[in-house]
């Protein structure tokens, strides 16, 4: 068993983010995503971010065999990177919430809204209800953001589940899955910049076993 499900899986749903990622008013700056790459040539990982450069902003803690490592470069617009950064923290946020066992964090809500937010709920409520928790390393990777005016982004991303497996919370048993193409997820998510600056998830799509992130 993967150690994650897809929050939505509707076609219409991704159909609906990538199309109007395409269509946004910032395409001419955006980069293509990369194509895979040896671990040699990819990005250097950025750190899990567990804490925002923000004041005011929720404090986020792993325990200490548990990562997401984030691979992506700067572009060098501030809207973007913010939202990038915010991107991984909304990513992160899901998993602290299945490490505590509860829905009732402050950084799932901080960082979640909408669907993005209910989806997150039943998708942590899932490992609450089996106990499970993960353990490992998830890596993230070919990110590529596109704005639509100054207060929407759209994000896609891969996901490399190869190196991470569930663990039982009682028992402490791993369960090492062996490495399958359904090991690597496509995501495409939107946000939205609220008053306070931060980048929400409101929607998130994926699809397991794409070709696009396979190695």
């Amino acid at each position: 068993m993967n150690r994650r499900t897809a929050f939505l899986t509707t076609l219409a749903v991704t159909t609906a983010l990538t199309a109007t990622a395409c269509g946004s008013e910032d395409t001419a700056a955006s980069g293509k995503p990369a194509d895979s790459k040896p671990a040699s040539q990819a990005p250097s990982p950025a750190p899990t971010p567990t804490a925002s450069e923000s004041s005011g902003r929720p404090t986020m803690t792993f325990p200490s065999d548990a990562k997401n490592v984030f691979e992506y470069e700067k572009t060098g617009d501030a809207a973007k990177d913010a939202a990038l950064r915010d991107s991984t923290l909304g990513v992160n946020s899901v998993d602290e919430a299945i490490f505590k066992g509860s829905t009732d964090s402050e950084a799932l809500g901080f960082y979640n809204v909408d669907r993005a937010l209910s989806g997150a709920i039943v998708f942590v409520n899932r490992y609450i209800k089996a106990n499970d928790v993960w353990v490992g390393e998830t890596r993230y990777f070919d990110y590529e953001v596109k704005l639509s005016g100054t207060k929407k982004a759209y994000i896609t991303y891969c996901s490399d589940e190869s190196k991470s497996f569930l663990k039982n919370r009682k028992t402490g048993k791993v369960d090492n899955t062996a490495t399958t193409a359904d090991s690597y997820v496509l995501y495409h998510t939107a946000l939205t910049k609220n008053a306070d600056g931060v980048w929400q998830t409101t929607d998130v799509a994926s699809e397991r076993g794409s070709e696009k992130c396979q190695p």
